[in-house]
């Protein structure tokens, strides 16, 4: 199961999932939802609705619909905050985690915390959880959201088809991915909003146990390379492998790395 994150709808993971579906590469049955709020997923009107107890509610139970347990939960970006919650809280619904450039929250906390270059990093968070967002986001054809993409390293993966693709979907569902950051504490502190200052994560809600992999996309702007960084503290049977020259877009950059690393994982 493949896990998307944020401005994305689950389309972007086609590639992996006909790879993976291929005999040759172990004929799985894949299976990547839109998560809940995005495109034609049901999309609550409430930010509470958004917190990390229902997404992972949601996981689990498309797990069991699937008859789980899974091979792997694969996930990057807002899917992996929570594949990490689903993999500690309810480690027997998947027998491998594979993370692509999401943050374990307890590295994030930490970072979110105390380095100011990581403040620095996640300072759009304080941007998308505003009010208007929707109105700033939608002004000049999403300019500001395509920048997302291009202020990056300039995206030449971005072709005028995939983008109509993210057009379409921001135009059915932005508020709904916009609330994951509004309903998270998880953001940069102000002197206004505590942000993760105000969050405490006792050590039993960011053990995981199973076998992890996480890639790491070193120039990845929004999430520095601090972030895996006494990663192994929190995950006792972890792979951990930096991908340096990509971004925080490498399953668009890098399809087939991504594909044969998580499949190497696999057949571990």
């Amino acid at each position: 199961m493949f896990l998307h994150g944020f401005p994305e709808a689950a389309f972007v993971w086609d590639a992996l999932l006909l790879h993976f579906a291929r005999p040759e590469n172990g004929g799985y049955r894949c299976v990547a939802p839109n998560l809940r709020g995005f495109e034609a997923s049901t999309r609550p009107a409430e930010v509470g609705a958004y917190r990390a107890r229902h997404l992972v509610q949601d996981i689990a139970a498309l797990i069991a619909i699937e008859g789980g347990p899974l091979a792997c939960l694969v996930a990057h970006d807002w899917g992996g905050a929570v594949a990490w919650s689903l993999a500690n809280q309810r480690p027997e619904l998947t027998r491998k985690l594979a993370i692509v450039n999401s943050p374990h929250p307890a590295t994030f906390l930490r970072e979110l915390t105390s380095n100011p270059k990581q403040q620095q990093a996640s300072a759009y968070m304080n941007f998308l959880i505003r009010p208007d967002a929707e109105v700033l986001l939608r002004e000049d054809g999403y300019r500001r959201l395509f920048a997302f993409f291009t202020s990056w390293g300039g995206a030449p993966w971005l072709t005028e088809e995939l983008k109509e693709r993210y057009r379409a979907v921001w135009d059915a569902s932005l508020t709904g991915g916009l609330n994951y950051y509004r309903a998270s504490p998880l953001r940069p502190p102000r002197p206004e909003d505590p942000g993760a200052a105000g969050v405490t994560l006792p050590r039993e809600m960011v053990t995981i146990v199973i076998p992890t992999l996480v890639l790491w996309a070193m120039e990845d702007v929004a999430l520095p390379p601090e972030l895996v960084d006494g990663l192994g503290e929190f995950v006792a049977d972890l792979t951990l492998e930096k991908v340096p020259g990509a971004t925080h877009w490498i399953v668009h950059e890098r399809p087939e790395f991504v594909a044969e690393r998580i499949g190497a994982f696999l057949a571990q």
